[in-house]
């Protein structure tokens, strides 16, 4: 007969992310590894990339939404923190391989500035709502908590990708929301579909 585990039950912290399951005796060094595996994920999935202008498609945003979920939100901004430092400082981490803040081709501020700024504010948002509601465990929370991660993600990017490039209304929209909505919702599901499995495999 198979003995059914218990699940994780919310306690007065909260409900416990992937990472605190996993490693529940973790102190410094290994919190400073999980961080710098969170940005190193996200500096991977930024280099899968399709170079549309004037911002790219990229796996980027699905990794934000991840480490937030994994991590929490403390270690998932700390993650973010040092991902947009790491790319900002020169190290080519950014989509495509790029570096810095500023565009290559123009020299001027590079027009996706505003989604790399909401990447600490989504992953706090997603990891809050793991660590609050515990919304990572079922398929349809996991996606209504990465759909309000990426929601934050266009309510940061839209407004500076118009005032950046002087884009309004329906052009603004064609070039930072619509060409990316689709993947959007594939990176969704997967979401969806990777971290209630993480559960079970951690429940075993």
């Amino acid at each position: 007969m198979t003995q059914l585990q218990p699940r994780p039950t919310l306690t007065r912290s909260g409900f416990p992310t992937l990472s605190r399951t996993a490693f529940p005796q973790s102190g410094l060094l290994t919190s400073a590894l999980l961080v710098l595996g969170g940005a190193a994920l996200v500096a991977l999935l930024a280099q899968a990339e399709i170079p549309l202008k004037p911002v790219p498609v990229t796996l980027q945003t699905l990794g934000v939404l991840l480490v937030g979920a994994a991590l929490g939100w403390k270690r998932g901004v700390l993650a973010m923190l040092l991902y947009v430092a790491a790319g900002a400082a020169g190290l080519h981490v950014f989509s495509g391989g790029s570096t810095g803040l500023l565009s290559a081709s123009t020299g001027l501020v590079r027009p996706s500035i505003g989604y790399l700024a909401s990447y600490p504010f989504a992953a706090a948002l997603v990891g809050f709502l793991v660590q609050r509601f515990g919304m990572d465990r079922r398929f349809l929370t996991t996606c209504l908590a990465m759909l309000a991660g990426s929601a934050l993600i266009y309510a940061f990017g839209l407004p500076v990708l118009g005032a950046l490039t002087g884009l309004k209304g329906s052009a603004l929209f064609a070039a930072g929301l619509t060409p990316f909505l689709l993947g959007d919702a594939l990176k969704l599901i997967l979401a969806a579909l990777l971290l209630p499995t993480a559960w079970k495999v951690l429940r075993r």
